[in-house]
């Protein structure tokens, strides 16, 4: 069979069940048919309980795009007894939402039976429309289920989270995302095996959409449909073709390998030697690859307090920020933020000196050199000690008093002359100076 003979013949091909776009036609039936997310879903899971147990109560599902949140609440109502309503936060205004509420209100009187109302961008509902939804899902007059890509604890009222579970669902996986692809390929009602891809076209495809399943599927739709077939009447997919249906190039960039290891290595490197040019480029080239942005700032947050330390103690700060906005905003707008705090650190006095102390403390605890508490250091009195006294040292010259804090002449923490390092080394070489002045 030509996949190209006419109009006809490549609808019925491709779309197994009519026109529908490929990503609503391979949307799982079932749980065992969904990708990913068995921390929620998995066997004995507290979700996939209460659904095979039609004991489900309103949730609230979180997680990025193409995750799977619809997907999973179609599959709900499918496979529970409740009648099933759907809206949107950024259709429905306050009348749309009572005339849906009371009309599960009156259903479930007459006949019974609960109703899940879906609403997907929950988050988009202002105040007053998700106070609408308050006594419903209170009376249990309707089981919400609520799909957001944004943190509900920041955009969805305290009262609504607290009458809802909140399930999180993380990104799909690289290798999950061609498993949904390969199913589409053959699946009767995907492709058909009527397309084939080659397996580097599939990673990269996998790779670009970047945990988004949806994405990944229209892609390659896209693709099947713009690309002619050969001889054999079946359309044969390259990675030329893939990168052409996304609009981004391949790099040579491995996620568990010698690429992965090596980038991270080389913007790692860059920052700590002070070339926020190199670091911005080794930054941009990880994520353009899809490098996951959270492992990026964990890194920069390592580096911040390895390399930087107390020459300027604001570089940690910048750093969890830039965690943070990841976490918040996420990608692609975190990438600006990541900028920042990359060019930042790259830019700030550097110094290790905290990173060497800690070290040189656990070299001697591991070494056996385990010191007691001094006494006047201990919480409370103790029979037999002494009646030594602990001298606070806010009562002191300039809040400092000479005692003893460790029994050990061991210097530990040595700053450097870089940044505010220099004050601390001052501020240090005077406290010595009281310490040598006895009464």
């Amino acid at each position: 069979m030509d996949l190209f003979d006419d109009q006809s013949a490549r609808s019925e091909a491709r779309a197994g069940a009519g026109t529908a776009p490929l990503a609503s036609r391979m949307r799982p039936r079932s749980l065992e048919d969904i990708a990913g997310q068995d921390h929620i879903l998995g066997p004995g899971k507290l979700l996939r309980r209460a659904i095979e147990a039609d004991r489900l109560g309103s949730i609230i599902l979180y997680g990025p795009p193409g995750c799977g949140k619809t997907t999973l609440a179609e599959v709900i109502a499918r496979i529970t007894n409740r009648r099933f309503e759907r809206t949107s936060g950024v259709l429905a205004n306050v009348a749309i939402l009572r005339k849906i509420l009371e009309g599960a209100a009156h259903w479930k009187k007459m006949n019974g039976q609960d109703t899940i109302l879906f609403i997907d961008e929950i988050h988009r509902f202002n105040k007053s429309q998700q106070d609408v939804l308050l006594p419903y899902v209170e009376e249990g007059d309707i089981i919400m289920i609520g799909a957001t890509t944004h943190n509900p604890f920041f955009f969805i009222n305290t009262p609504l989270n607290s009458r809802s579970q909140i399930f999180e669902l993380h990104p799909l996986s690289e290798d999950e995302i061609v498993r949904i692809l390969r199913r589409a390929l053959e699946a009767p009602e995907g492709l058909n095996q009527l397309v084939t891809v080659t397996e580097d076209g599939l990673r990269h495809l996998a790779r670009v959409c970047d945990g988004d399943a949806r994405r990944a599927l229209n892609a390659l739709e896209i693709a099947a449909l713009t690309t002619p077939p050969e001889q054999d009447g079946l359309v044969h997919l390259t990675q030329a073709e893939i990168e052409e249906s996304v609009q981004k190039k391949a790099v040579v960039y491995d996620h568990d390998e010698d690429g992965h290891y090596d980038t991270i290595s080389a913007f790692i490197k860059s920052v700590r030697g002070s070339d926020p040019n190199a670091a911005v480029y080794w930054l941009a080239k990880m994520l353009y690859a899809g490098e996951d942005p959270r492992f990026i700032a964990r890194r920069l947050i390592i580096l911040a307090s390895e390399d930087i330390g107390n020459a300027d103690p604001r570089g940690i700060s910048v750093a969890v920020a830039a965690m943070q906005a990841v976490e918040f905003i996420g990608m692609p707008e975190a990438r600006i933020s990541l900028a920042q705090a990359t060019t930042y650190l790259a830019c700030a006095p550097k110094s290790n000196a905290a990173y060497l102390a800690v070290d040189a403390a656990l070299a001697d605890v591991e070494q056996g050199r385990t010191l007691p508490v001094p006494t006047h250091l201990q919480s409370g009195p103790k029979p037999g000690k002494g009646d030594a006294v602990y001298r606070y040292a806010h009562n002191g010259r300039d809040h400092f008093v000479d005692q003893e804090y460790v029994p050990t002449d061991t210097i530990y923490y040595e700053p450097t002359d870089q940044g505010y390092e220099e004050t601390i080394r001052k501020r240090i070489a005077y406290w010595n100076s009281l310490r040598r002045k006895k009464p």
